[in-house]
Order: structure tokens, then C-alpha cells, then sequence
């Protein structure tokens, strides 16, 4: 059926989207049973269960179990939320913040493909009416946005070499060198992915084939020159291709991170006790990696190398002191 065949392809983004919902009208509505809240929000009692499920490894830094939210469902169905009182009041954004939550929630709202969102559009006039017109007032002519449903510039340009099989020069930010550069590629596929798009293509001076992230492409022109298709695809793969000049770092992930594995192109996977994952994630750069296991905490643990270990100390230990600093 329809129905079914549309909650089956529910994506990670969806799920979220669905809980930063549910959660607070659950906490201001103690008791609501399953079957009522998923006739409330048009999804299946079961989906809807596991959706709660997800947020016993949700809450707020440093996510010690004290500062989980937890979930209750009686034999009857009824749901209790607790320790999430920070849904249960309005939202108290910085002027930065605010506006970094206009102009990526505009963007989404002018995705090509997307439903229409009469609650997200509805937010976004509250936004840019607490913001005022000094704040936005030229803010169309400092960004590119996509307007009345159309891509921007780029992707067009992007989607179009794609379709006709043509070369292009483009001039991109690597993220995994911190730097740009100018590459030849053929263009394939053109693709959204966790709220990016990204281009899947080969890269000539690379002989190889490469995903960038279309964000990161600051400039694109053709060549003149047309390629062979090499039935290239994006959607649905994971978003690294390792190289042979990668660092393979070993990770020990515990049930709260093992998320990684799901998300980035990890190998020689083996099951720990006690829910642990352990993996080989292949990077061009530690730092980032460091970045990422800041980020996630003591659900994730450095088997080797050690020099990234003691990059990840390191980096906490610069944060720790930068927040005293502020506070």
C-alpha cells in the first residue's frame, strides 16, 4: 500500500524532524496513550514506539545518565516523558542563532522535491519577525537561496553538465585538507543526502572516483570537453571513498555511538561485550576524527593510534579551558 511503502522509506532526518514534535506535545500532554499520539502525528503506533525509544540516548551534555530523557509506556499504552523540561519551554535562541535557523530553514523550505511545510514556513515568519528588518533587511542580496522552488545557480549548473555528459573545472574546499583546489571531473549524479547535495563524479586528475559535497564547490565551469558515463551512483552510499593514503583508525563504539558505523565508511567491523562495536574508520585527517569523538564523548574510545588518543586529549582539555574561560 501507499502508506506503507512512504513510513518505509522514512529517513533518519524524518525521525528526528517527527521527534523535535512529538516530544513536546508528550510533555505537555502527560498520559496520551500510543494509538492516540500516532493518530495525532499520522504514523504507525509501532514506528511511533521506536521513535520513543531513541531518545533514552537523547538529552543534554555531559550526557550522563542522570541527563538522559527518559521514557515510560505503561501496559496500557500511556507515555510519560521526564527529565525534558527543555522542551516544555520555548525555545531561547541568540540574535546568531536565530538567524542561522532562518537561513538553513529557508533553504530547506526552497528544496526542489520537498512536500509543503505550512508549520516550518509558519516558523519561519515568527523568525524574521522577532529578527526585524535591520537584521534581514538585505540579507537576499548577501546569500544565494533557492526561490520559488527552484535550485540555486550552482546546482542547476552541476545538474545540467550531469545530463549532457560534459567535463568541469571546479574550484573546491577539501574538507579532510583544509584547503582549495581546482579539479577536472565528470559529473554523474547529482543527489541530497542528510541535508546536503552532493555530486558524484570522477575526478581526471585523480583517476578515481569522488563525492563532493556541492556546498564546498566555489566555482564550476565547462571545459568543453564530453565524457563516457561510467554509471556512477550517490544516492544511498555511504559518503567517504577511502584512499590509499588514509590512516586507518580503530575505534571502540559503545550502543550511543555506534551510530558511526552507520554513517561513515568503516570496515573489519567486530562485535564487544556489553554492546560495544569495534571498527577501522579510514581518514586523510586525525583532526577531524578528533573532532568527531569530542563530539560524542565516552561512547567512543581510541584502540590506536595513540597519537590520535592524545589529540582527542588534548582538544578537550583546550575546550574545558575555553568554557571556563566564558563562564
Amino acid at each position: 500500500m501507499p502508506g506503507e511503502a512512504r513510513r518505509a522509506a522514512t529517513t533518519t532526518s524524518e525521525r528526528l524532524g517527527r521527534l523535535l514534535v512529538i516530544v513536546p506535545y508528550l510533555v505537555q500532554h502527560p498520559g496520551t496513550t500510543l494509538a492516540e499520539a500516532a493518530r495525532v502525528f499520522d504514523v504507525e503506533p509501532g514506528e511511533l514506539r521506536n521513535d520513543l525509544m531513541l531518545l533514552f540516548m537523547s538529552g543534554l551534555p555531559p550526557y550522563e545518565p542522570g541527563d538522559l530523557i527518559e521514557v515510560d509506556i505503561e501496559e496500557d499504552g500511556q507515555i510519560f516523558i521526564g527529565m525534558a523540561d527543555h522542551f516544555s519551554r520555548p525555545l531561547r535562541l541568540t540574535r546568531n542563532e536565530a538567524l542561522a535557523l532562518y537561513l538553513r530553514g529557508t533553504e530547506l523550505l526552497a528544496t526542489p522535491g520537498l512536500p509543503e511545510a505550512p508549520a516550518l514556513r509558519g516558523a519561519l515568519g515568527k523568525l524574521a519577525e522577532a529578527l526585524g528588518p535591520e537584521t534581514l533587511g538585505d540579507i537576499e542580496g548577501r546569500i544565494e537561496t533557492s526561490e520559488g522552488g527552484r535550485p540555486s545557480a550552482l546546482l542547476e549548473s552541476l545538474r545540467e553538465a550531469a545530463r549532457a555528459h560534459e567535463r568541469l573545472e571546479i574550484e573546491y574546499f577539501a574538507h579532510s585538507s583544509g584547503a582549495w583546489s581546482v579539479r577536472r571531473v565528470d559529473p554523474e549524479e547529482i543527489f541530497s543526502s542528510l541535508g546536503n547535495w552532493y555530486v558524484a563524479a570522477w575526478d581526471a586528475d585523480a583517476d578515481g572516483e569522488r563525492l563532493f559535497r556541492a556546498d564546498r564547490i566555489r566555482r564550476a565551469s565547462r571545459v568543453g570537453e564530453r565524457f563516457e558515463p561510467r554509471g556512477l551512483s550517490g544516492a544511498g552510499r555511504q559518503l567517504y571513498t577511502p584512499t590509499a593514503q588514509d590512516v586507518p583508525v580503530r575505534l571502540a563504539l559503545g550502543p550511543g555511538a555506534r551510530w558511526i558505523a552507520e554513517y561513515y565508511a568503516t570496515a573489519d567491523e567486530i562485535e564487544g561485550p556489553d554492546g560495544v562495536l569495534e571498527v577501522t574508520l579510514p581518514t586523510a585527517r586525525l583532526g577531524w576524527v578528533a573532532g568527531l569523538l569530542l563530539r560524542v564523548g565516552p561512547e567512543a574510545r581510541v584502540i590506536e593510534p595513540s597519537e590520535l588518543a592524545d589529540r582527542v586529549r588534548s582538544l578537550a582539555l583546550r575546550t574545558e579551558t575555553l568554557y571556563a574561560a566564558d563562564h
